[in-house]
């Protein structure tokens, strides 16, 4: 973990762009996060803050450019090997329980780091761990998403409109998740029209292009 070992990691994205087909979504994006720094992609919706998110995740191909990680090691060799992605859909399965979701991905993401039990309780949803997903109303559904960040390591948050249907006091907590996980080392990538309430985080405005 960054911070632990002395290691030290550094998100670089440089000169990235993404097309539609039609023309650019965003040309030559480039900055760079080194362990402990956050970065908040604000603008309005449409602007392509997802897209970027998704394409320095590996989940897209950009048209241009590069995101990687510099300081890379055998744990961590690339960007996706390195980072939680949470997007605006909660990768939930709705029968099976809060529990059992969380167990499959602490299990297939590996790396375990708080217990499934403790995560809940850190989100405040201890009492619907054996609850089917189904059952939990959007701002419960999120928080348990949420928790996904907290059972398995990784040094690297891209996050999609993380806060997504939180109401203001899971909006305060989730900062508190946030500004914990850059203190002990981790870096941050958050595209937002909200604010999450961290203090020092960069920002980067897009503007009003749509994607």
């Amino acid at each position: 973990m960054p911070g632990e070992t002395g290691e030290t990691m550094k998100l670089v994205v440089t000169d990235l762009a993404a097309d539609r087909g039609s023309g650019p979504i965003f040309e030559a994006i480039t900055f760079a996060l080194q362990d402990g720094e956050g970065l908040l992609v604000t603008g309005p919706n449409g602007a392509g803050k997802s897209t970027l998110i998704r394409a320095i995740a590996g989940l897209l191909r950009p048209s241009a450019g590069t995101a990687e990680i510099e300081g890379a090691t055998e744990d961590w060799p690339d960007v996706p090997s390195a980072s939680h992605y949470l997007g605006p859909i909660n990768a939930m399965k709705p029968a099976l329980t809060v529990f059992e979701n969380l167990s499959f991905w602490q299990t297939f993401c590996g790396r375990p780091a708080l217990g499934v039990d403790e995560a809940l309780e850190r989100i405040g949803l201890e009492h619907t761990r054996d609850l089917p997903f189904s059952y939990l109303s959007t701002g419960q559904r999120r928080r348990v998403s949420i928790a996904k960040l907290l059972i398995s390591h990784r040094p690297v948050w891209l996050l999609d409109e993380p806060t997504s249907g939180l109401d203001a006091a899971s909006e305060l907590h989730f900062a508190e998740l946030v500004r914990e996980h850059m203190e002990t080392g981790g870096i941050v990538a958050a595209a937002t029209h909200l604010p999450i309430r961290v203090e020092g985080m960069k920002e980067l405005k897009f503007g009003g292009v749509a994607a």
